[in-house]
């Protein structure tokens, strides 16, 4: 289903409810990937990144939200951010803007949340090794071009060998813990702890384009 689509998502949530007594931990992972400079970067193109990687989230989070609310038997909602959502850089603008507001959005739920005893957990993954990267949109090139590209980077993910097995994990390990924000990989890591304790050195790495050429 397109989880962009609000009307779509409300039917989901009200299957969800009617069919299984409603969920224990909803997991908002859907996402799309999206390179290149914001200058080349069209409305279109961030309607569509914005509605599957923002929007999907505000639909999980709100329509399951409001279900464990009243059940009041707590819950788990979990969110697929990534490690962009506090690494900018010049090559993912779109992208990372999506996953930075899907971060916000689930530390400000957090707390809206904790009263009702549902916990909401933020995934921030680095480099995985998914069909995300072959599927990414690169904007501002030719398709000959996006098509290699998508190769390069897909080569890159591979080899940095993080797996969609060992996301899960994470996700699994953060709702046994209640941990908030879960950097996953050692990229991830390095870059939250670089947003910490010296945003400025990450600003100036920001200024690095990341994608293969």
């Amino acid at each position: 289903m397109d989880v962009a689509d609000g009307e779509a998502m409300e039917g989901l949530a009200k299957w969800v409810d009617h069919a299984l007594g409603g969920a224990d931990v909803v997991v908002n992972n859907a996402g799309i990937g999206m390179a290149g400079p914001l200058l080349d970067t069209s409305v279109a193109d961030w309607e569509h990144v914005l509605g599957v990687n923002l929007w999907g989230v505000i639909h999980g989070s709100r329509l399951f939200g409001r279900q464990m609310a009243d059940r009041r038997q707590g819950g788990h909602i979990v969110n697929v951010a990534s490690a962009a959502a506090f690494t900018p850089s010049r090559s993912y603008p779109a992208y990372a803007t999506s996953k930075a507001a899907v971060l916000m959005l689930t530390e400000c739920l957090r707390g809206e949340l904790a009263d009702a005893g549902i916990d909401v957990h933020a995934i921030c993954p680095g480099f995985v090794d998914t069909a995300l990267s072959t599927t990414s949109r690169h904007v501002g090139v030719t398709a000959d071009e996006q098509q290699r590209r998508r190769q390069a980077v897909a080569r890159r993910c591979h080899r940095r060998g993080l797996t969609a097995e060992q996301v899960a994990s994470a996700v699994l390990e953060a709702v046994r813990r209640g941990s908030a924000v879960v950097p996953v990989g050692t990229e991830a890591r390095l870059g939250r702890l670089l947003s910490r304790l010296s945003p400025g050195a990450g600003r100036r790495l920001a200024r690095l384009d990341l994608v293969p050429h």
